[in-house]
């Protein structure tokens, strides 16, 4: 079945099929949640918080096919709540040893050398922290989570050439800061 039946029926009260959009979406938010607090229990604290806030408004949401966009800004409304509520600071020894993990059990043979595929993508993590919050969020809901640009204005209540230029400043402060990273580091 696809996604705006399945929304349809989700806002009417059937439970099964939000379920089922869950179950679709289940990776995604992961993907999200992870890229933002680098901690696997916390994302999935976050992704079960989100589950049950979409539940218990799934029932005001306007227009079917915006339901996953309408999820992935539940859920970082989530993460923002959790950070002016618990005002964390993610430790960058821990969240490089679990992205590093996660890396090296990855077989996915796009590098000979696992140890380099690990340095580069604890660059870009590194790298990422450094953005600020909207920049990093476009190019996660971009790159992470694959969403289009229309798609990321509508998460983020931001006009399309907002997010564009979001866009194009945070890829270009990436190359520079990983370009330092090499040069220098």
């Amino acid at each position: 079945m696809d996604e705006i039946k399945l929304a349809k029926r989700a806002i009417h009260g059937n439970v099964h099929a939000y379920g089922e959009l869950m179950e679709r979406y289940k990776e995604l938010l992961y993907r999200t949640a992870f890229a933002h607090v680098k901690q696997e229990a916390l994302a999935l604290d976050l992704v079960s918080e989100t589950v049950v806030r979409g539940y218990e408004h799934v029932g005001k949401l306007r227009e079917p096919k915006y339901f996953k966009t309408w999820l992935i800004r539940i859920l970082l409304n989530t993460i923002a709540d959790d950070y002016r509520k618990n005002k964390r600071v993610v430790s960058m020894e821990t969240a490089d040893m679990e992205w590093a993990a996660e890396a090296i059990t990855q077989k996915d043979g796009s590098h000979a050398n696992p140890e380099s595929a690990v340095e580069e993508k604890l660059d870009l993590l590194a790298a990422l922290e450094k953005l600020p919050e909207k920049q990093k969020s476009v190019i996660v809901l971009k790159y992470y989570d694959d969403l289009k640009i229309s798609e990321i204005a509508s998460v983020l209540e931001l006009p399309e050439g907002t997010v564009k230029a979001y866009l194009h400043k945070a890829k270009e402060t990436l190359r520079g800061l990983l370009k330092e990273d090499y040069i220098y580091g």
